[in-house]
């Protein structure tokens, strides 16, 4: 199942106008000459509300971005392989979505690169309805549905690796695309689906409801290590190797704006947080968003830079699924750069 080109297109329209107007009201504030760049950088995103994004929402909302001198539009989409087809058909520059997706576009012989990492975990969660399906073990998921944000983004990667290490039969599992937000809840509610792999808050408030039961856990360092054997680099801005290399003082302002957010992030308080962030990202459920940022807040980046030992680790889990994708094939020197984080993290010290 995939969305149609023409709502890819909708999808980030909406984003855009509705990010627009936030920045516009900055803007009338706070005037800016855009020194990094000439024009507005169109971020895609998959499921921009999601904690996974949060970096990114912190640069944006607490004008990071801004005072590095850009013009940052926000185009939201269901997932992250939709965010992904925005960026190779030149409908954004650059992508908020999950590393292993640089690692499979080279493979396929398009070269992206990782800018700065946002996290160092998937922060996905397997959790089953409590009330359509009510067995802990995922081993007899035979004609079950699950829930991912889109077919090809991280959150069916992640389910298939999840289900397949525990026994399931993945020829007999549906994969169902329900987006990133209200959507994916009202699917497992509607009984649509009988499982969701997702992010948080979504999952976090489910959970406060007693509406799911959670199967397998990345949204911690330990809980991630656990299920890939190491360091998942996860989600981070990636974008054409072209764009890195003819716009180095725009890579350089992006990194600086989020490594910027992920400082702040450290240190922040619940009150720091609910200010900042778009109140309809809480899903009205404020607690729940709360508890969930908590239970994440040790994977996120403190500096933006790639993890020794996470591009390696990352090409094994990737060829755990489809061995003929072997590690050996994927150069990974050009799939991320820590230049730019470096940099950062000395403006930051942080």
């Amino acid at each position: 199942m995939d969305f149609p080109r023409i709502r890819r297109r909708h999808f980030g329209t909406l984003s855009a106008l509705s990010m627009a107007g936030w920045a516009g009201a900055d803007a009338s504030a706070v005037p800016s000459p855009f020194t990094a760049g000439t024009g507005p950088l169109r971020v895609a995103v998959g499921g921009s509300g999601l904690l996974y994004h949060l970096p990114l929402t912190i640069a944006q909302e607490l004008g990071f971005f801004r005072a590095e001198g850009l013009h940052v539009v926000v185009q939201d989409y269901p997932g992250g392989a939709l965010a992904l087809q925005a960026l190779q058909d030149g409908e954004a520059d650059v992508c908020s979505g999950a590393y292993d997706h640089v690692l499979r576009q080279q493979l396929l012989g398009r070269n992206y690169c990782t800018i700065v990492l946002q996290g160092r975990a998937p922060q996905l969660a397997l959790a089953a309805s409590a009330r359509a399906w009510p067995v802990k073990s995922v081993s007899r998921f035979k004609g079950m549905r699950v829930g991912v944000s889109a077919l090809g983004s991280s959150t069916h990667h992640v389910a298939q690796l999840m289900l397949s290490r525990d026994g399931a039969p993945l020829d007999e599992v549906s994969f169902v695309g329900v987006g990133s937000a209200l959507g994916a809840v009202a699917a497992l509610r509607q009984g649509r689906v009988h499982a969701l792999c997702h992010a948080d808050p979504i999952v976090s408030a489910l959970e406060q409801r007693a509406e799911v039961r959670v199967l397998c856990d990345t949204r911690s360092l330990k809980g991630s290590q656990e299920l890939f054997g190491g360091t998942m680099p996860a989600a981070s801005l990636y974008a054409p190797q072209s764009f890195v290399q003819k716009q180095p003082a725009r890579s350089q302002a992006l990194a600086n704006a989020m490594v910027h957010a992920l400082k702040w992030l450290q240190t922040a308080s619940p009150a720091d947080l609910v200010r900042a962030v778009p109140s309809g990202y809480l899903l009205g459920e404020r607690g729940a968003y709360l508890a969930a940022f908590h239970k994440v807040r040790d994977t996120f980046s403190p500096d933006g830079l790639m993890p020794d030992d996470g591009p390696a680790n990352a090409a094994r889990v990737v060829a755990r699924l489809r061995s003929e994708l072997a590690p050996l094939k994927i150069d990974l020197g050009r799939t991320f750069t820590n230049e730019f984080a470096r940099k950062a993290k000395q403006k930051f010290n942080a």
